[in-house]
């Protein structure tokens, strides 16, 4: 335990005399490194956190959390489906018609994945409703032919609402002249805008019976999506709500979608922790340096404290003090530097951006367009507390060293 007069000797320890300006210059520039390793270390956990917070909540945005469909891949009757599934954590529910195509205006054309939605049950499932920048959502009538676009692929070819575009499928028609591919003439209803560039460039939306029409599906669609209260429940709530409907039904969470993509921004998560850790320990470094050269300086004054009755274990803890309060006051300006930068990371990306004209997060590489952030309290309390115990631990070496020194030895050619 250490008591006062440990940190009286240790704390003046680290006052700086005329003739260890060199030491005080390692202590500062190991401050300085702790510091800068904190608070990068804090930036990038919160980042991290913001990217994989964002990415989570606008992929989860567009698809379902559950999937229900039948062993054949397609659904025949949605509607008794839904009435049979009684899980309290569904909270929406909605049929769909997936396929692909392409959407052409004039000579630019861009592959897209079409999705028949039923707008009065949609709105249950998704964020497209509240997400549209032009038109609504309702505007798509059966039998109208009208599409909504994603604002990426408004811009791409240059549509508004009311534009006319072909959506080309890849299904062959028949005619005299061979085969031809299918396409219809579609109307532009609506412009949503998710903020997720893989979407807002490559999803069209229309009504469930014009996709029925045009992929030839009949009655059938491709299945079901539902809404959960709690996404963790996912995986859980699919096998239990397949289990209700009998053998003939299979069901699909988000899980087996896009799970390995968000246990891979774990895993990145965990090894930025451990490479950003090693500036922190670099750092932790210079202190031992600093202080197996105070103890070298201090020797003759260790010899004195002994020879006055100071035991190795009072040398033990003034040499813990002096090289532990480098560490500490490191730790909490880095931890204080971090919080602030995590809380105004995206203001100051935002700002770097204008004022260089450039992009840091561009749409076209990265799922979102901005650079989030989420400063989550258990990763600062983890961070700082390694950064603690990496600088108690770096002052054993030197502190035991001291404690060893013996009077008569060191006092001998003072």
């Amino acid at each position: 335990m250490i008591r006062p007069f440990e940190l009286f000797v240790g704390l003046r320890y680290t006052r700086a005399r005329k003739r260890s300006h060199f030491i005080s210059f390692i202590s500062l520039i190991s401050i300085l490194g702790i510091t800068i390793g904190i608070t990068a270390l804090i930036t990038i956990l919160s980042v991290m956190n913001g990217f994989g917070k964002e990415l989570r909540g606008h992929i989860l945005a567009v698809i379902s959390h559950v999937t229900i469909s039948e062993t054949t891949g397609q659904l025949q009757d949605w509607k008794n489906a839904a009435e049979r599934i009684s899980n309290p954590h569904v909270t929406g529910r909605a049929p769909y018609i997936e396929g692909q195509g392409m959407v052409a205006r004039g000579k630019a054309v861009s592959g897209v994945v079409v999705r028949g939605v039923l707008p009065s049950e949609e709105i249950q499932v998704s964020e497209f409703g509240d997400r549209m920048i032009e038109g609504k959502l309702e505007a798509l009538h059966p039998g109208e032919f009208g599409i909504v676009i994603g604002s990426a692929l408004a811009w791409k070819l240059d549509l508004a609402v009311g534009s006319p575009v072909s959506l080309v499928i890849p299904q062959a028609l028949v005619t005299p002249a061979g085969l031809m591919p299918r396409f219809k003439r579609f109307t532009v209803v609506g412009i949503f805008r998710m903020d997720n560039y893989q979407y807002d460039s490559g999803l069209v939306l229309m009504h469930i019976d014009d996709a029925a029409r045009l992929y030839q599906m009949g009655d059938r669609i491709t299945g079901l999506r539902l809404k959960l209260d709690d996404l963790d429940v996912a995986p859980a709530v699919a096998g239990e709500v397949a289990a209700g409907l009998g053998p003939n039904y299979m069901a699909r969470d988000w899980t087996r979608e896009h799970g390995n993509f968000f246990r891979a921004l774990k895993v990145e998560k965990i090894v930025m922790f451990v490479i950003m850790l090693l500036i922190v320990i670099v750092a932790m470094f210079n202190v031992v340096s600093t202080l197996v050269v105070t103890v070298t300086e201090k020797r003759a004054d260790i010899a004195i404290l002994r020879t006055l009755g100071a035991s190795p274990k009072t040398i033990l803890g003034i040499f813990l003090v002096n090289g532990s309060i480098v560490g500490i006051i490191g730790t909490m300006v880095g931890t204080v530097c971090g919080i602030l930068l995590a809380l105004n990371v995206e203001a100051l990306v935002g700002l770097i951006e204008r004022l260089f004209s450039t992009s840091f997060v561009p749409g076209d590489v990265y799922f979102i367009t901005k650079l989030p952030s989420d400063l989550q309290w258990p990763d600062v309390l983890m961070v700082s507390g390694a950064s603690l115990i990496l600088s108690l631990i770096s002052t054993l070496y030197p502190a035991l060293r001291a404690s060893k020194v013996q009077p008569a030895e060191a006092l001998r050619y003072e």
